[in-house]
């Protein structure tokens, strides 16, 4: 069985979930928060759909990992997620409303994403919301590019999603993102 490793990072720590998170992840998705996730999402449909982001470690050797503080305060999911609708691995992340405007999303998708380039994952992308500007300014402070050839995830529409992709830099070394 293939589980999440832990990344520390300076405030946080990303962990494997665990259901006391997915509880409070299905309490996020039931909300307009989740506007730009597909949401408001019923909990039936979130548990599952996040279940399946847990799964994916054993599945693809990548998937979902639970953001908590260095204090062990749950805050969030970063993931790199490829569910059979998507053409590649999105680098995604969520925050409960309580950890929103610290940095932290910046950090946790920081580090999953130096994780990915020492596995070897020579790109990533995110699927975003076009009114998702939190989210545009997010990817665009990781280093992404809108990339507007990429394939988007299948049934959606560039009104519905744009694409920012995240690579190493020029030399194929992740040092620029350190």
């Amino acid at each position: 069985m293939t589980t999440a490793p832990i990344i520390n990072t300076a405030r946080l720590r990303l962990r494997g979930h665990t259901s006391a998170d997915l509880e409070q992840l299905c309490d996020l998705f039931e909300t307009d928060r989740a506007v730009h996730m597909g949401g408001p999402i019923p909990r039936k449909q979130a548990w599952r759909w996040m279940a399946s982001e847990v799964a994916m470690w054993d599945l693809m050797g990548h998937g979902a990992w639970g953001i908590e503080t260095t204090e062990g305060e749950f805050i969030g999911q970063v993931g790199l997620l490829k569910p059979p609708h998507f053409p590649e691995i999105e680098l995604g992340w969520t925050l409960l409303e309580q950890a929103e405007g610290k940095g932290y999303a910046f950090e946790a998708a920081m580090g999953a994403m130096l994780w990915a380039w020492d596995q070897g994952i020579k790109t990533l992308v995110s699927y975003i919301d076009p009114a998702n500007a939190r989210s545009i300014a997010l990817a665009e402070r990781l280093g992404a590019r809108h990339d507007t050839d990429a394939p988007l995830p299948e049934g959606e529409t560039p009104e519905e999603t744009i694409v920012y992709r995240h690579s190493p830099d020029s030399d194929g070394s992740p040092e620029a993102y350190a």
